[in-house]
């Protein structure tokens, strides 16, 4: 059987606010304020669900996991990541290699990206070295240049694994 690789890309963004713990890629990030979502907020996550669910027309993040399903208020995504992995695998694709782009004003994550990287390998079953995390500002540029949100890009490249 020939070889099959497929891509994706995934973006999100949420608004920061007080009373929130801020998660980044599976990891508490200490800081003053968390991101607001329906589940832990965790922006990184959810562009990289959407990456993988992309590159497996498995449609989006939304659809798998409805903010309107009580069962993921405040849910770890991580879990939902695991899921997506999950789904991912039953149709019939293992994980290639992934890359993440954080942009946030605040707060600087430079002392996170290694266990960031090392959290996404081991809920995914990659090696870190398959595995990037970068970490940009907006040049205090728009809201997340004023400290409001925090947005992800991720990029996922699967392949579909021999019968």
């Amino acid at each position: 059987m020939k070889l099959e690789y497929r891509s994706g890309i995934g973006y999100d963004i949420h608004r920061l606010v007080e009373g929130r713990r801020l998660f980044l890629c599976g990891l508490e990030v200490p800081y003053e304020k968390g991101l607001l979502g329906h589940s832990d907020g965790d922006a990184a996550l959810h562009a990289l669900c959407d990456a993988l669910l992309g590159a497996c027309a498995l449609g989006d993040i939304g659809e798998f996991f409805p903010d309107s399903d009580p069962a993921y208020k405040d849910a770890s995504s991580s879990l939902l990541l695991e899921k997506v992995r999950l789904a991912v695998s039953r149709k019939g694709f293992s994980v290639v290699n992934v890359d993440i782009v954080i942009i946030a004003q605040e707060p600087a994550l430079r002392a996170y990206k290694s266990g960031m990287r090392e959290k996404l390998a081991a809920i995914l079953g990659i090696s870190p070295d398959a595995v990037g995390v970068k970490a940009k500002t907006a040049e205090g540029l728009g809201e997340i240049g004023r400290k409001e949100a925090v947005a992800a890009y991720a990029a996922a490249t699967v392949r579909r694994r021999e019968a």
